[in-house]
């Protein structure tokens, strides 16, 4: 057998310094002296006699090289966790999980499906239970898991990490609201009757109209993006809000008109709060997704979370996921 050279060590200071791109600040994270951490970079590249990083100033940069061994690292070290967890607490693998969710899903569906998830996990052999969510836009959602900071996501919008495993899971539809006391929910100009006949509000009154958007990178602000941009052609006038509660509260107050998925809008519009608006265009359905690393290792926890997601959305996953 082969004796390895490499350490988990000198990979934990190779991600660190990839991470913020110099060794000083990488020293602070990991509490070692600038020094040390400078030698086990250089140690690491000579036991691979390859250059890792592009010196840049004080910049440390990853070069091909680096950028190629930096997922592998990064799996590696995910693993080790997982193995030093276990020998702490033998239960730990089965109990602990790390599950992010984009902020609809976040908000509006995962609480549903953590509800039964731990209802079947009541009939294990767990004394304790832990988990951890984080709730944030897709992108950020797919660059933790990608960092292997989460063990699986749950997604609104396309995933753009290579990777990431990618499958569907649940659909939404993204609609059109706005507060019953603003202006595109009352009368238009009689010069666009025919359109009034047909209850589809005017394109140019869409055009000239305020709308309320999530940030860039999240999965409503993608999808919405690409349902209406082709046919309002740009925002003219927007207002950006951080959250999709943000943008129900802010049509709410008549501020704008606003795309927002059903599961955000469907029970203000059941009380009278919203007004759904017709368009001339077809529904809009989203396709969410649930993603994990093409290099996450299983654990109990994950693959019975990933049954539980099965059964919620009614789809297969399974075996999408299984990971020897």
């Amino acid at each position: 057998m082969d004796v390895l050279r490499l350490t988990l060590r000198q990979l934990q200071i190779f991600v660190a310094v990839a991470r913020y791109g110099s060794t000083t600040a990488a020293s602070a994270e990991l509490a070692l002296s600038q020094s040390a951490t400078s030698s086990a970079v250089n140690e690491l590249e000579r036991l691979l006699s390859l250059h890792l990083f592009d010196r840049s100033s004080k910049r440390l940069l990853l070069n091909d090289n680096g950028r190629a061994l930096l997922s592998r690292a990064m799996a590696l070290l995910d693993g080790a966790a997982s193995i030093e967890q276990m020998a702490h607490d033998p239960m730990a693998q089965l109990q602990s999980l790390r599950i992010g969710a984009s902020t609809t899903i976040g908000n509006y569906v995962l609480p549903k499906l953590l509800g039964q998830f731990l209802q079947s996990a009541q009939y294990d052999d767990c004394p304790a239970w832990h988990s951890s969510v984080m709730v944030g836009n897709t992108e950020a959602i797919c660059d933790a898991v990608a960092a292997f900071e989460l063990d699986v996501g749950l997604i609104e919008g396309p995933c753009h990490q290579t990777a990431l495993t990618v499958t569907p899971w649940l659909q939404d539809e993204l609609v059109v609201v706005c507060a019953p006391h603003h202006a595109q929910c009352g009368a238009t100009p009689t010069t666009q009757a025919a359109e009034q006949k047909s209850k589809f509000l005017p394109i140019q009154v869409l055009r000239d109209a305020v709308w309320l958007l999530r940030e860039r990178g999240s999965g409503t602000r993608e999808a919405t993006d690409e349902w209406l941009l082709p046919h309002l052609q740009s925002y003219r006038r927007c207002i950006e809000l951080g959250s999709s509660e943000a943008i129900r509260q802010a049509a709410t107050e008549g501020l704008g008109l606003a795309c927002l998925s059903e599961w955000v809008v469907n029970d203000f519009i059941e009380a009278g709060r919203l007004q759904r608006i017709a368009t001339r265009w077809l529904k809009m359905p989203r396709q969410c997704y649930l993603v994990v690393h093409k290099k996450k290792q299983s654990t109990p926890a994950l693959q019975r979370f990933l049954t539980q997601a099965c059964l919620f959305s009614g789809t297969d996953l399974t075996p999408v996921f299984h990971t020897p």
